[in-house]
């Protein structure tokens, strides 16, 4: 199997355990991305948290573990919103591809989105 085909199945299998286990039926698709969504950002906060972005307290050393545990962290709820928005792990993979070279012509100045030209 698709390693990202695992991740989205075993992240289906946590989601309906926990909406079985927390009595979390009838939660709406937007209800649903705005919680996803608010989940994603403590996860980025605790993210930033890890690698000294407070520029007025002394560094600490950078806890690569850690960081990779928000990451893992930021990918379930991610994981979570794509499955609740319909989405599979195909359509994520080639959205991304479309994305990626969309990306590439902005900035070699081939895109037709204005604003990218190379001057």
């Amino acid at each position: 199997m698709d390693k990202l085909d695992k991740i989205f199945e075993l992240q289906k299998k946590f989601d309906e355990d926990l909406i079985n286990n927390r009595n979390l039926h009838g939660i709406t698709l937007e209800q649903w991305i705005q919680k996803e969504t608010l989940a994603i950002i403590s996860e980025l906060a605790e993210l930033l948290n890890e690698v000294n972005f407070k520029w007025w307290k002394n560094p600490k050393q950078i806890d690569l573990a850690a960081v990779k545990e928000e990451l893992v962290d930021i990918l379930h709820f991610f994981v979570g919103m794509c499955l609740k928005a319909g989405m599979t792990s195909d359509e994520l993979f080639e959205l991304y591809i479309k994305k990626n070279e969309e990306n590439f012509r902005r900035q070699h100045g081939t895109s037709e989105k204005k604003g990218y030209e190379i001057k």
